[in-house]
């Protein structure tokens, strides 16, 4: 059959996702990879760089999504299947464009871990993340805040078989594009899924473009999560890994067998950890998962995509429990392999102003001698997948495919499938960036943006008081802001973005201002974090107390059914999930 790319509707059970918290986030997302490096860690001068390259201060400007709950019920999500005649690729385009089914059809086999149900928790850096497929992940060390949110998605030509001497050329087909414009970082990035005819390779074409004037931090992980079970075993070409436990050290052990255990199989760890695999210059990048018959999933890429990791649950009390949690219990779990721009997840890589990092990267079946891969001789084991994939997919296949693919970057899409956000229409319209391949149409401008477009068309926000909701916070939009009217909204907004970038002293000044224009719950509630920030708990307890109280009024002053009255009203639980803790701290 034909590469062909299609709606369909996947029917889960899955817990609500509920509403965005209405808050500010002005303090930093979950990270459980804060670092502590011992002194004869050996880091190499890059990696030291890197690990300490541009950390997020908060994560604004998005926003913590919290709502979710526990209780699941069946659910329509909309999907998007790209198939050949020998792989199937089922897309949630809906939640981060996550890959949630991989199915090899001349086998029957599934290749990736497909979680039959849809569990939020809280492991993305703005809260609600699901586990399960393969995700992309793009922003800042973590799982990004697009896990739960849409991306654009639209068909676009393929590149043909011609690249490939011994093939014939042929029509390409189609591609799936997802794109999006990454906020934490202010960059546009693309996924291009695409299956050449009769391929056992699903081929991924990502694209990370830099349109400013000014280098920008980069963070990029491919997040694959495979079956685990008793005889699963990941391998990748190193002899030697870094590894990141939750006593958050780094230290560097060898493969496979460190601490007495063999730690190539996810099951024989007892606690959670990630294994950064040290992939020798010059070597093919890959990373498998392969059961004890020999059979799994192998992903591959051309050399950009550095890095290569394990990440495992373990087989103790907490990993169980967490499985069970993200899961169905009773069902098998999981360990996920991946692959990212620098060798550990630690670290920010620099993109210069103008400049893109585009790879490809391939996902298919490894079949292999079970007795080789579970000997104990790793160097043999290791040989024999790299020889399965040489036959399966040649290095410089996939090298060729990549530059066949680059031309089509820029080609427009055919048909929109899926409508993501309207922030990169917004930056389109302030910075008039030209971004072939990936349109931010103002079609897709919202509610959420209108009052910034009044800001780019007359130079001040409208006269209102500030309101609950998302809110640029980069330095363009700080310029903006610093020249225009002062007033509740500018000023509440103009101290987002001084604490944003760090100017804490001066976003108190403007919140005050902002009280002072009568800016009302929203400004108190920033200057109440401000205040328990530096350990003015007594302040902090009056401030919360006092933005409550006004978020009360504010509520029963807007119409009953209105979206001002159903703003405020969300606004009062995410303020007394804040104000509790506060007051009890102060005696209060």
């Amino acid at each position: 059959m034909a590469t062909s790319v299609r709606r369909t509707t996947l029917t889960l059970p899955a817990a609500t996702l509920g509403p965005d918290n209405p808050l500010p986030s002005l303090r930093g997302g979950q990270d459980l990879h804060r670092i502590e490096i011992p002194r004869d860690a050996g880091l190499p001068a890059d990696m030291a760089r890197q690990i300490g390259y541009r950390p997020l201060r908060s994560i604004l400007p998005t926003r913590m999504r919290d709502g979710y709950g526990r209780a699941r019920r069946a659910t329509d999500l909309d999907a998007l299947v790209i198939e050949n005649d020998r792989l199937r690729a089922t897309v949630l385009p809906g939640l981060g464009g996550r890959v949630y089914s991989l199915h090899h059809k001349p086998t029957d086999r599934e290749l990736l871990y497909r979680n039959p149900v849809l569990q939020p928790a809280a492991f993305a850096l703005n809260g609600a993340w699901f586990s399960g497929g393969i995700e992309w992940n793009i922003g800042a060390t973590g799982h990004t805040t697009l896990s739960c949110a849409p991306l654009h998605a639209a068909r676009v030509p393929a590149p043909d078989w011609g690249y490939l001497p011994r093939r014939q050329g042929s029509g390409g087909g189609e591609m799936l594009r997802l794109w999006e414009w990454e906020r934490l970082r202010d960059l546009p990035f693309q996924v291009d899924l695409w299956l050449p005819e009769g391929s056992d390779f699903l081929h991924v074409g990502v694209r990370i473009r830099n349109p400013h004037h000014h280098t920008v931090p980069v963070y990029w992980w491919s997040n694959i999560a495979v079956p685990e079970g008793e005889g699963t075993r990941v391998l990748a070409p190193a002899d030697r890994a870094w590894h990141f436990g939750y006593e958050r050290t780094l230290r560097r052990v060898p493969v496979p067998d460190s601490d007495g255990a063999d730690r190539s199989y996810p099951l024989r760890s007892e606690f959670p950890a990630d294994y950064f695999y040290e992939v020798p210059d010059g070597a093919r990048r890959w990373v498998t998962s392969l059961d004890g018959d020999g059979r799994g999933l192998v992903q591959t890429s051309t050399d950009t995509l550095r890095g290569r990791k394990l990440f495992l649950w373990g087989a103790g009390r907490a990993g169980r429990r967490w499985q069970r949690w993200l899961t169905e219990p009773g069902t098998g779990g999981y360990a996920e392999i991946q692959a990212g721009l620098a060798r550990t997840q630690l670290e920010h890589v620099p993109l210069d102003a103008g400049g893109e990092f585009t790879w490809l990267e391939a996902y298919g079946p490894l079949a292999a001698d079970p007795a080789t891969v579970h000997g104990a001789d790793w160097g043999a084991a290791r040989g024999e997948v790299e020889a399965r994939l040489a036959a399966a997919l040649p290095r410089a296949d996939v090298d060729a495919a990549y530059a066949a693919w680059l031309p089509y970057a820029d080609r427009e899409p055919k048909e929109s499938l899926a409508t993501g956000s309207g922030w990169g229409a917004l930056e389109v319209a302030r910075a008039g960036l030209d971004l072939p391949g990936t349109p931010f149409d103002a079609a897709t401008l919202g509610p959420e943006q209108e009052p910034w477009l009044t800001l780019l068309r007359t130079g001040d926000l409208p006269a209102a008081g500030p309101v609950p909701g998302a809110a640029p916070v980069a330095s363009a939009w700080r310029d903006l802001l610093e020249s225009a009217q002062p007033g509740p909204a500018t000023d509440h907004h103009l101290g987002l973005a001084q604490w944003h970038a760090g100017d804490r002293a001066q976003a108190v000044r403007s919140w005050e201002r902002a009280l002072g224009h009568g800016g009302g719950a929203l400004p108190l509630y920033c200057l109440a974090v401000a205040e328990s920030v530096v350990g003015e708990t007594a302040r902090a307890a009056d401030r919360y107390a006092q933005a409550y109280a006004a978020a009360a009024t504010s509520a029963g002053a807007s119409s009953a059914d209105g979206p001002a009255a159903r703003a405020w009203r969300a606004v009062l639980p995410a303020l007394a999930r804040e104000a509790v803790p506060a007051l009890l701290a102060a005696g209060r």
